[in-house]
């Protein structure tokens, strides 16, 4: 299958091509053992690892799991987002970018341009030097494309349908594309190694929060950006692994990839190919 894209979405998942340049070669090397062992028995204890994994840890097609840790906390963040949207409330985002300018009228930063993909580094890390991965590297990989392209797929459409103007001036403020992809990443990341250490999970989050605060300090974002952002960013992990559980239960996907692709013409995008 081929998605074509335009340029300008492509250019918003530019980093998540940088990743899957070393997928195609490993994707060659997995033996079919490896394709579908994606889920641990319960009570698994890897070396070093403090926890066993519990049946919900291990089993992320569970329909009340799904509901209770990704739509209800994604719903409240977006729903908040929503509320906090009017000039006037309890809380609204007009209070916060006053405080901004009161307190922080100069501040500027360009560091909420790269932090969010700062627990990549911890991702690829762990992979060369721990076996504790709850996913073998090329499947992390695909795992965290399709949530960073389904996040995307829900950003833009609704920044170009909603067209509020950011506090700075400048159009598409609703939701903060760099903080759905933050915490699409610290999802990830929690998904990934929660099992390990709760700390990773902790940072991972952290800086996703602290990507979300920096947009609203550096007057690109309002309050109610930021959260419907972390949403997005939350409940694109969840239904991609939600999903990827459903249909590899039992080994029903033995061989998919998910890579950058350039068609005829020039157009970039994504080529998606699945085997059963």
């Amino acid at each position: 299958m081929q998605f074509p894209m335009n340029k300008f979405l492509s250019v918003h998942l530019l980093w998540l091509m940088v990743l899957f340049a070393p997928v195609q070669a490993q994707a060659q090397k997995e033996k079919v053992d490896q394709d579908t062992a994606f889920v641990l028995p319960a009570d698994t204890v890897l070396p070093g690892q403090k926890k066993p994994f519990t049946d919900a840890q291990r089993l992320e097609g569970d329909n009340k799991r799904f509901l209770m840790r990704a739509v209800i906390p994604s719903a409240a963040l977006v729903g908040a987002g929503i509320l906090t949207i009017q000039e006037r409330g309890f809380i609204s985002s007009f209070d916060t970018r006053n405080a901004r300018n009161r307190h922080f009228p100069n501040f500027s930063t360009e560091a909420d341009d790269f932090i969010m993909i700062a627990p990549l580094v911890g991702l690829y890390g762990f992979n060369i030097i721990s076996s504790q991965n709850r996913h073998e590297m090329g499947r992390q990989t695909l795992l965290l494309g399709l949530s960073g392209a389904l996040a995307s797929a829900i950003i833009w459409p609704v920044k170009g349908i909603t067209d509020i103007e950011r506090p700075n001036g400048e159009p598409h403020a609703f939701p903060s594309g760099h903080t759905a992809y933050a915490f699409t990443i610290a999802t990830f990341m929690d998904k990934e190694f929660r099992h390990k250490s709760p700390w990773v999970s902790v940072a991972s989050y952290g800086i996703a929060g602290a990507t979300g605060v920096l947009r609203v300090l550096n007057n690109a974002h309002w309050m109610a950006d930021v959260l419907a952002g972390a949403g997005v960013g939350i409940i694109s992990v969840n239904t991609v692994y939600w999903v990827h559980a459903k249909l590899t239960h039992g080994g029903g996907l033995k061989r998919t990839s998910f890579v950058p692709a350039v068609f005829p013409g020039g157009a970039r995008g994504m080529a998606v190919t699945v085997a059963f």
